[in-house]
């Protein structure tokens, strides 16, 4: 499942990118209609409630301390058929979430809740309930975020995007590339630089190795721009200073490879870039706003007693060396690494595709079941509960 987000990320950063060509036109999305069409879930079949009665039940139950049940919370969404009645459905999902039944929130219903906001026009609120999960208890399944992404791609919402992204390497420490947007701020490229890590590590090419140096870079330029706490924080990174080294590091060991591994140049001079801004920047730092990224620096001191700012000087000598052998060795490739990725996407994504729709088609009839089975249980309960009533009232008439 996580592979094909790898992928679908890597078409994407082709869709971003200016580099592109002015040959190709028109807008590049990552699924295909097959995968966005809703008909499998559409024809599952619903029942029929007044939201305004199911409101009022919640509403009593709530009032007497009373649980609401998982099928309540479903109805009321799988019930949706505006977009006002979208912020009636977030109201409820936070109540039930706080309530003592929030550990049984189903998965259809997170499925439906996302579908619902795109289907009326309100993915920033499912982005909304994402980012505050724990509050609103939305952990939605690979292929729900797959459509969560496709459409903050077709609005061109860059940082919604963005964050769907990391979230998903958190979890799955999947491996993706996409083209940073310099104008995102230095979190988003902390986010971008930690998911192009991850990718990079996870593949022996040129593709890989770029991808590396690309997340190095933009890490590297966080580390000394905010501090090494800002890097590690909710991140799965190493908490070692160093991550210009490590860019380094990665030039030097492709330097000394056989065989036809590269280094695109367009990432080459990311990490020029990076550490030109970085020099830039610090020698127009006042002393006190260098403070904070010293202490954050002296808490992890490596063997030298150089600090990473320090140590610039000497990273910028040693990247213009590196590249010197890189391009006298003529191991920088000239097509940049978006142009690289997108062949490998290409290959996978058919594939990647029919095994998700197929995942999701034997899901929807596991979730039709397993909802039959809790209505089931209700209507017998509610029967029960009936006759346990009539015998009683009979019983009255009968004292009386």
């Amino acid at each position: 499942m996580a592979a094909s987000i790898v992928y679908r990320c890597a078409l994407l950063s082709r869709s971003r990118s200016r580099t592109i060509s002015p040959l190709i036109t028109g807008k590049r999305f990552i699924l295909s209609s097959a995968y966005t069409s809703d008909s499998a879930w559409e024809k599952w079949e619903k029942e029929t409630h007044n939201l305004a009665d199911l409101a009022s039940q919640m509403e009593r139950n709530y009032e007497r301390k009373l649980p609401v049940s998982s099928l309540s919370i479903a109805r009321f969404v799988d019930n949706i058929k505006s977009r006002g009645e979208i912020d009636q459905a977030e109201y409820y999902l936070y109540k039930f979430r706080h309530s003592p039944n929030w550990w049984y929130l189903r998965d259809w219903t997170i499925h439906g809740w996302i579908r619902k906001c795109l289907k009326y026009g309100a993915p920033e609120k499912a982005l909304y309930t994402l980012k505050n999960k724990v509050q609103y208890g939305i952990f939605p399944n690979n292929f729900t975020f797959n459509l969560l992404l496709d459409t903050f791609i077709k609005k061109e919402n860059f940082e919604g995007m963005a964050y769907i992204l990391l979230y998903v390497v958190i979890l799955h420490c999947i491996h993706f590339t996409i083209k940073v947007n310099s104008k995102g701020g230095w979190v988003l490229e902390k986010n971008l630089g930690a998911s192009l890590l991850l990718a990079g590590l996870g593949q022996e090419n040129t593709v890989g190795y770029s991808s590396q140096l690309y997340g190095y870079s933009l890490i590297g330029k966080v580390e000394l721009s905010q501090g090494l706490r800002a890097v590690y924080t909710q991140m799965p990174l190493i908490w070692k200073p160093g991550y210009f080294q490590r860019a380094l590091d990665v030039m030097e060991k492709v330097s000394q490879m056989p065989g036809e591994i590269k280094i695109t140049k367009d990432v080459i001079d990311i990490l020029k870039s990076a550490l030109d801004s970085v020099i830039l920047s610090k020698t127009e730092k006042v002393q006190s706003e260098n403070d904070e990224v010293l202490e954050d620096a002296s808490m992890f001191p490596e063997d030298s007693e150089k600090t990473e700012e320090e140590m610039l000087p000497e990273y910028l000598t040693r990247f213009q060396e590196l590249h010197r052998k890189l391009e006298s060795l003529g191991k920088i490739e000239t097509a940049d690494l978006l142009n690289l990725t997108t062949p490998l996407v290409q290959e996978k994504l058919p594939e990647c595709e029919k095994s998700d729709i197929e995942n999701y088609e034997a899901q929807l009839k596991e979730w039709q079941n397993d909802e039959m089975e809790m209505i089931t249980r209700e209507n017998k309960l509610k029967e029960k509960i009936r006759k346990e009533y009539e015998a009683k009232q009979a019983a009255l008439s009968t004292a009386q």
